[in-house]
């Protein structure tokens, strides 16, 4: 699939538009238009009825607890300073870039690619920041121009090795810039800090700067006490958040792939640190399925675990769900979601604010004085194990809640196996990666016969009836004899359960097509028979099979198919 064909039909269709466009769209910002929206919903309503509301309590690892709860928050996109300062953000979240000292562009460090070439006696390495599809041909164009050769002359340059990341290249004063016409133009990279930075409150000093918020995680984190006290969840439980991010990428590439505003999906489950690699293990397994089950094809999906040197300072195992999108290079796969087992980090950073045995030093900012810049808040986020309690004091030699509580005060860190701090699972899925994955997976161009019977190319969006923006068209066969009358009525029926399209306008078989471009999966046709039998004819889109139904049959018709 040709990456330019969907990101045409998405614009002409009504899917996805760039952000401001009449003022020439801004970079890393997409609107969703009449039928993105409802698409990205369908993917947001999907994950939240199949991971919190509608989730399986019994599906747990063997040998697991018999049950978990899953509940949500919807937490502010701006948050006290503090916060991301605890959790890291503030001092390491970054990309490196670099700047072009001929062209006054800047780019992100490990986003360039390049290519070995040598010819009249010279070899350099020639870049390029365009997609996948596009690398070779604008590295033979920009070599072409740099050894002031013909288009014919291209076989007389010789092309050393594979397209390599920049980073991985020793030799930068033989490097030319994507955009530059001299060699060694290119900055040594250094850090780019991708949180936006804002202004609360009127008077604008230091003091009032403020964070939109990088991811969603850390407003579940900061409300674990929250939620522990205003419910009856027991660990194991999942809090699962889904809402807007935003990262000051350096460079936005890839239609919505890496964007500056976006949304995610992420659940933080907690549980006991004995039962975590069980737990890590199940998410891993069970999102996965998620996306095979709305449509995703196994054979473009892969479930890697990342190397050791991979892994986020705070994460002791973290495995990506990825996909072939078709602007990657062929064979490479682009990140969907990540699970990754973040320990205890993040509720002792916030409780604590200082340095465990597990915490590198190194990857925490000092400050002058030495000691780590950021504090936590001090308050407990232990979990209490009511039913353990009951169950050990004896055991361990206490005789009321009172005298523990008076030995804990002089002990550095709860030990307890009735208190502790919890273990979390992190599956944390981007909404619109999500989206985009499944309008290049639905993306199908066959051919069919017209009326006529002549073999045309019928451009169709295979979307699961779960996603599909609009989930059933009606037509009334022709404009008279009655069938408009009982195909609106027919329309208002189904348009109270679920998003129903009528259309009277054009023969039926262009009808039919422009249903297939937006993924509608099913057609209902009021036809005269409807008026001797009140039955409708019901067209898949898929197959392209056609059957008869009972008129009144037809909401629940359609609510099996779907499901």
């Amino acid at each position: 699939m040709e990456m330019d064909k969907l990101v045409a039909l998405c614009k002409r269709r009504g899917f996805l538009f760039q952000s401001s466009e009449i003022y020439g769209g801004l970079n890393g910002f997409w609107d969703y238009g009449p039928l993105g929206v409802e698409l990205k919903r369908n993917v947001k309503e999907a994950w939240w009825r199949d991971m919190v509301t509608g989730h399986d309590d019994l599906s747990v690892p063997e040998g697991g607890p018999s049950s978990f709860e899953m509940t949500g928050l919807d937490c502010t996109i701006i948050m006290h300073p503090q916060v991301w300062k605890c959790s890291g953000h503030y001092d390491l979240f970054h990309d490196f870039m670099v700047d072009c000292r001929e062209s006054k562009r800047r780019y992100r460090f490990d986003q360039i690619r390049g290519r070995w070439a040598e010819a009249k006696g010279q070899r350099i390495f020639v870049t390029t920041a365009v997609a996948a599809a596009e690398e070779q041909a604008d590295v033979e164009r920009r070599a072409l121009k740099y050894f002031n050769l013909r288009s014919k002359d291209a076989d007389s340059i010789h092309w050393d090795g594979d397209f390599r990341p920049l980073p991985e290249i020793d030799e930068p004063s033989q490097v030319l810039a994507p955009d530059a016409r001299a060699l060694d133009t290119l900055t040594a990279p250094r850090e780019f800090n991708l949180m936006f930075k804002t202004t609360v409150g009127a008077l604008g000093g230091e003091e009032d700067a403020a964070f939109l918020r990088p991811e969603t995680a850390q407003g579940i984190f900061v409300n674990f006490k929250n939620v522990l006290d205003s419910t009856r969840v027991k660990i194991p439980f999942g809090i699962a958040q889904s809402g807007k991010s935003f990262r000051n990428e350096i460079t936005p590439r890839n239609f919505t792939f890496r964007s500056r505003e976006f949304e995610q999906m992420e659940i933080e489950f907690f549980c006991h640190p004995d039962t975590s690699h069980q737990w890590y293990q199940y998410w891993r397994d069970r999102r996965l399925q998620w996306y095979t089950a709305l449509g995703l094809s196994d054979e473009r999906l892969q479930l890697r675990e990342h190397d050791a040197d991979e892994l986020s300072h705070y994460s002791t195992g973290t495995a990506d769900i990825e996909y072939a999108f078709p602007f990657l290079p062929t064979g490479e796969f682009g990140e969907l979601e990540g699970i990754a087992h973040r320990g205890d980090f993040d509720l002792r950073s916030h409780m604590e604010g200082k340095l465990d045995e597990n915490t590198n030093p190194l990857q925490v900012a000092l400050g002058p004085d030495g000691k780590p810049k950021w504090r936590g808040s001090g308050k407990d986020l232990t979990y209490f194990d009511d039913e353990a309690w009951e169950r050990e004091k004896s055991e361990l030699g206490f005789k009321s809640f009172k005298e523990y509580v008076k030995q804990r005060q002089s002990e550095p860190q709860p030990g307890a196996p009735f208190q502790y701090v919890p273990h979390v699972i992190e599956p944390s899925a981007g909404a619109d990666r999500a989206t985009l994955a499944f309008l290049c997976e639905a993306y199908t161009e066959d051919e069919v016969p017209d009326e006529k019977g002549k073999l045309q190319t019928r451009t169709v969006m295979r979307f699961h009836p779960r996603l599909a923006p609009i989930k059933c068209a009606v037509f009334p066969l022709v404009r008279k004899d009655g069938l408009p009358e009982v195909a609106r009525d027919l329309y208002r029926t189904l348009k109270a359960q679920m998003a129903v399209f009528y259309d009277e306008k054009g023969a039926v078989g262009r009808r039919y097509r422009r249903q297939d471009e937006i993924g509608t999966p099913y057609c209902l046709t009021v036809d005269g028979q409807t008026l001797e039998d009140q039955t409708v004819t019901l067209r898949d889109r898929d197959s392209l099979e056609q059957c008869r139904i009972p008129l009144d049959n037809c909401l629940a018709e359609l609510q099996q198919r779907i499901g």
